[in-house]
């Protein structure tokens, strides 16, 4: 047996994916790094079981991850992660919106746009304020902001429709509210970095025109609740809001306590993953005005730390499993349907709450 792990984007083999490698490792598995940069790529893909392929948010990752993704799915008829049903609404809320749409998925009623006089006339006229703006794509809440006003909504529509709004850049975005010495230096540093190992090509962040996206605001939500489903595992936590902010995403405000987990948020996003094919699926919800556990979005990338630190996963009969556990090792036991896949114990600085943890032997949850 033998994987392929493709090289980040502007980071190489970044930590979330070389937890790929030393899982693989542990088991004896062949674990082969790629980059389609180089000569054979394609070639070297021949006697490989599976693709790996972590998709960022940096601009134009996910066209060239699409592609690659592509070409190996169908053409090489290799496994793949993420597969085409789990990476088609990859950074793109609107995509998002219309999936949960067709398929009766509860979520938060989101009106899309593309045409600017629809998107005027719904701002004058119809619109019921407040409501959110967001780009369709971006993570931590950079792109997202309330609007209190139909003057507010006409000037955000207008510059969509004219320059466009760089990500990361909305006015009245998340930027100057998590400002702060030492995140600004890791931001700095890390772009830095990105830039010397990409030959002194910086990141470049994308610019998004010619649409409107507002979503219906959900008033008196103090956090969110992120349920990440691995197959037919859901790992659950809940994230308050940043100080006097309707946002919680990016806060870095984490509460792990199981029992305070709303099961009905667990209930749908395992329903959800199986209606739709994920693999891998990371869910946003809140609680809507009648008080009913809605999707804001989805993303099958997010934050291994996070998930390791729950105490355990609820199964598809909402059985309750413990342990501690990589989302990378649940994710390789289904790309490679090796159900006797064991996991290393775990390293320091990753246990609950930042403290060492140990992993037990592992229970066959599956």
């Amino acid at each position: 047996m033998k994987v392929a792990i493709h090289a980040q984007r502007f980071k190489g083999i970044a930590p979330f994916v070389r937890r790929y490698r030393t899982i693989l490792e542990h088991n004896g598995i062949a674990c082969e790094e790629v980059d389609s940069d180089a000569p054979g790529f394609v070639e070297r893909l021949g006697d490989c079981d599976a693709f790996i392929y972590r998709m960022s948010h940096e601009y134009n990752d996910s066209e060239r991850g699409e592609t690659l993704l592509d070409l190996v799915e169908r053409e090489c008829r290799v496994k793949v992660f993420p597969n085409a049903a789990t990476r088609w609404s990859f950074d793109d809320k609107i995509r998002q919106s219309y999936l949960f749409e067709i398929n009766n998925v509860p979520h938060v009623p989101t009106r899309v746009f593309w045409e600017k006089r629809n998107a005027i006339d719904w701002a004058s006229e119809q619109a019921e304020y407040p409501v959110v703006f967001k780009l369709k794509g971006g993570a931590g809440s950079t792109n997202v902001v309330l609007v209190r006003s139909a003057a507010q909504a006409r000037r955000l529509i207008r510059k969509m429709f004219w320059r466009g709004i760089r990500s990361g850049a909305v006015p009245g975005g998340t930027y100057w509210r998590d400002f702060a010495l030492k995140k600004l230096v890791r931001t700095k540093g890390g772009r830095l970095v990105r830039a010397i190992r990409a030959g002194g090509v910086l990141p470049v962040d994308a610019v998004h025109k010619d649409y409107a996206f507002f979503q219906e605001f959900c008033p008196e939500n103090d956090y969110d609740t992120r349920v990440t489903v691995i197959g037919g595992r859901a790992f659950a936590f809940r994230r308050f809001n940043r100080k006097n902010d309707f946002r919680s995403s990016g806060s870095g405000d984490i509460h792990w306590d199981t029992s305070a987990v709303d099961l009905n948020c667990v209930r749908i996003a395992l329903e959800t993953s199986r209606k739709l094919g994920f693999q891998s699926m990371a869910y946003d919800f809140l609680y809507d005005r009648d008080g009913k556990a809605v999707i804001c979005e989805c993303c099958y990338t997010f934050d291994d730390r996070a998930v390791f630190n729950c105490a355990g996963f609820w199964d598809e009969q909402l059985h309750w499993h413990e342990g501690h556990y990589w989302p990378q090792y649940w994710q390789l036991v289904d790309l490679l349907n090796h159900r006797d896949l064991r996991q290393p114990e775990a390293t320091s600085g990753c246990g609950p709450h930042g403290t060492d943890a140990r992993i037990s032997t592992l229970r066959r949850a599956s």
